[in-house]
């Protein structure tokens, strides 16, 4: 198949009762073999998946069949509306109204009856989460891959005490309070600002706390305790040491019940050129030929 970089076919607004998600689509050539959500994590958008220049991992899945839908979440890239002070918007509305509606949308537009998720960091927090209060999203969903996927952090290394603890939950409260929203981009923290609603929430599951919506109490721990998650493939970058540590990616997955899962860390001693980081799993140039066809092996796995 063509390695030529591809770029978007459609852009799609899912209207909400304040702002919109946005959709970027990827379409194949030819019939797809299925369909595919992707959702990015904090302070980032959609680009995380898909470059300017037309690489990335949404349009190498549409070169392989997959028909892509890459989400921006309220207040990322253009979907508004933007971060300001007295925008009330949280993690809590993307979970329970944002998510679904993007599925129920990438389902109409591409026919499909159920599609596969993929998430990077936070957004497998998010999608987890939403699926944990929806029997009815869970059907929708076939596999998941989450990539660098954690949401408590207790792992101890020099770069959790600098990112985490010193500039997420540390300096990043004290942004928040003085501009009313987390200016990650101004501070060059990350690639899109925050919500001052959904980093405050955020901040508070990083910490080794009880997986318990601070809103309305929901236990998104004890509502996967039975099982019911679709199959997820948890991906750990091995020289992640901080955001994504492959400690607190298993914690994770542990924490998400039982349900049909595959563990993989993504470095050297598995046989790969390089030991991968929290972005460039997604990001380097050798992740089209050693990271995503595991993706594509998940997803046709019976």
């Amino acid at each position: 198949m063509s390695d030529l970089a591809v770029s978007p076919v459609e852009r799609h607004a899912v209207p909400l009762a304040q702002g919109a998600v946005h959709l970027t689509r990827f379409r194949p050539q030819g019939r797809p073999r299925g369909c595919v959500l992707c959702w990015h994590g904090a302070i980032e958008s959609g680009r995380i998946f898909h470059s300017r220049s037309g690489k990335g991992l949404a349009p190498w899945l549409a070169r392989h069949g997959y028909e892509v839908f890459v989400a921006d979440q309220r207040g990322r890239g253009e979907a508004p509306p933007q971060p300001a002070r007295g925008i009330a918007l949280d993690q809590t509305d993307v979970i329970v109204d944002e998510i679904p509606a993007a599925i129920e949308a990438c389902l109409a537009l591409s026919g499909a009856a159920r599609l596969h998720l993929v998430a990077h960091s936070w957004g497998g927090v998010l999608l987890a989460s939403s699926l944990a209060r929806s029997a009815t999203l869970r059907d929708r969903v076939a596999r998941q891959a989450y990539f660098g996927t954690k949401r408590s952090v207790k792992s101890w290394t020099p770069q959790r005490l600098l990112y985490v603890d010193l500039i997420w939950k540390g300096l990043a409260p004290l942004a928040r309070g003085v501009c009313g929203y987390l200016p990650a981009r101004a501070l060059r923290w990350g690639s899109d600002d925050e919500y001052a609603g959904s980093h405050r929430q955020g901040a508070d599951w990083v910490r080794p706390r009880p997986w318990v919506d601070r809103r309305d109490g929901f236990d998104y721990a004890a509502a996967l305790a039975d099982g019911g998650l679709p199959p997820v493939l948890h991906i750990a970058g091995a020289a992640d040491r901080a955001l994504g540590h492959p400690a607190d990616v298993a914690r994770f997955a542990a924490e998400c019940g039982p349900h049909r899962q595959r563990h993989l860390v993504l470095g050297r001693d598995q046989g790969l050129s390089r030991d991968y980081g929290h972005l460039d799993m997604l990001t380097h140039p050798s992740a089209m030929q050693e990271v995503f066809p595991t993706l594509v092996e998940w997803f046709e796995e019976g």
